[in-house]
């Protein structure tokens, strides 16, 4: 049977473009099952002719088509609605919980799942509309309008212009290091992940904040390593708890953030720093220093690398936090004997990074702009963070550390209130909480929660409330 030209319902009057017409009216009639499996469709003159439309438009329209597995066409008979055309709802994601490290995750995916959660106090980023998006479009476009081809792969460190740039970025923080110093990572995640691969062995034992990061933790285990929690407060690691963890578990690596550190949001003090490098230069411990709120830092906080440049040391940068958590790129700093490691990891596990995206990044990061966007957000959090931590304040959390910058806040519940029973709650109601537990392993991690002042609009407060008290009860 053949499908008739009047089958294709089309408005030449529409300010849609025509062949994105004809393909909506044929996914439709495939999808509701009106066209069948096998049923010809026209020959691209007769429905040209029919529409009155132009034969590519056609030919573009059936291409689309079989590009997305609705139509084949064969050679000198013509296009088919195609037989494998699948009519039932497709599932578009696999049952979270069949992945054995589900529990590990499972704070990310619920990050990431916009449809689920309109309220999102427990969001690790910023919204989306606090970074906007003009000038990446408008990178995009100078990107597409240079003569560089934009199929190849990049250099094997990554963009050298954008590589200089961020050795300036870093002279500020009083860290020097030359370009060759700097790979360039597709993000922070990526970045730790190199590392963890060069220097950790199974059975190894990882230092981390307590309360920390949770993707640490969970990139710890994957690579066969043990965990070992460090209590930590707004100054920085506990000394004698470091140096009983170094004596007694023979860490081989410690992961902190130590600027504006999530979720505690506190940056290393300069004299526990000091004691800090000490301690772990006796015991010949490597240190990964997280520093992706860097550009979140009004105060210009100590660098652990400012410090002890890069003997045992490696720095890790982000441009995701303030730009885009599309555009992912990071970085690493090391030593040259260190970098020259994880540039040959780099090649073997993923070959390079993204020259275009870098490209773009060095296009934002030196346009001008750059400097007047994060002061933009600067003053935004420093117009919310005070208010938000207030109002919690007032319903009865207690605030454990005031952030002078960032947007992390580590809350203790009123008594008697389970972070985890909230979140379980708040979920229900499409309200994204982050409980303690995914951040600490302290016996009274559940009291805790991590908020993130610029996700706390007006609305959330009397439904928090009324949950609180529903909690509770």
């Amino acid at each position: 049977m053949t499908i008739s030209a009047a089958d294709w319902a089309f408005d030449k009057a529409s300010t849609e473009p025509f062949v994105e017409q004809l393909v909506r009216c044929a996914t439709q009639a495939v999808g509701e099952g009106r066209w069948k499996p096998g049923e010809k469709l026209p020959s691209i003159r007769q429905l040209a002719e029919r529409l009155g439309v132009s034969r590519f438009t056609v030919a573009d329209a059936y291409e689309r088509l079989a590009a997305a597995g609705l139509v084949v066409s064969r050679q000198g008979s013509g296009v088919y609605v195609a037989r494998s055309t699948q009519t039932r709802r497709l599932a578009l994601e696999v049952d979270a919980s069949a992945s054995a490290m589900a529990q590990e995750v499972i704070l990310l995916r619920r990050v990431m799942d916009t449809e689920r959660f309109s309220l999102k106090p427990g969001n690790g980023c910023l919204p989306a509309d606090w970074l906007g998006d003009g000038d990446i479009r408008s990178a995009l476009r100078e990107l597409a309008r240079q003569p560089a081809p934009l199929t190849e792969y990049g250099s094997a460190q990554g963009h050298p212009a954008l590589r200089r740039q961020l050795g300036l970025r870093l002279e500020r923080l009083d860290i020097p290091a030359d370009p060759a110093q700097i790979l360039m990572t597709s993000s922070a995640s990526h970045g730790l992940d190199l590392v963890m691969r060069a220097l950790v062995r199974p059975g190894d034992r990882v230092l981390v904040d307590d309360p920390g990061f949770y993707n640490f933790q969970a990139l710890i285990r994957l690579h066969g390593a043990v965990p070992v929690a460090l209590p930590r407060d707004g100054d920085g690691p506990g000394l004698a708890a470091l140096r009983l963890a170094l004596e007694q578990h023979k860490p081989v690596l410690y992961l902190t953030n130590s600027v504006l550190s999530n979720p505690l949001g506190a940056s290393v003090s300069r004299s526990r720093a000091h004691r800090v490098l000490s301690l772990l230069t006796e015991r010949r411990c490597w240190l990964l220093e997280d520093d992706i709120y860097a550009d979140f830092d009004v105060q210009q906080s100590l660098r652990y690398a400012s410090l002890a440049g890069f003997d045992r040391l490696v720095y890790l940068g982000s441009l995701s936090k303030t730009l885009s958590a599309d555009l992912r790129v990071g970085f690493l700093v090391a030593s040259p004997a260190l970098i020259a490691e994880l540039t040959d990891i780099k090649l073997i596990t993923g070959m390079s990074t993204p020259p275009s995206t870098e490209t773009i990044m060095y296009r934002l990061l030196t346009g001008g702009r750059y400097r007047r966007h994060v002061e933009q957000l600067h003053r935004r959090l420093d117009e919310v963070r005070e208010p938000t931590l207030t109002r919690f304040e007032s319903l009865g959390f207690e605030v454990m550390h005031r952030p002078t910058g960032g947007f992390f806040g580590w809350l203790r519940l009123p008594d008697g209130l389970s972070a985890s029973g909230l979140s379980r709650r708040a979920a229900e109601e499409g309200i994204l909480l982050a409980p303690g537990r995914y951040f600490s392993h302290q016996p009274d991690a559940d009291s805790y929660m991590r908020i993130n002042p610029a996700h706390c609009p007006e609305a959330l407060w009397p439904r928090l409330e009324r949950l609180m008290n529903e909690v509770s009860d």
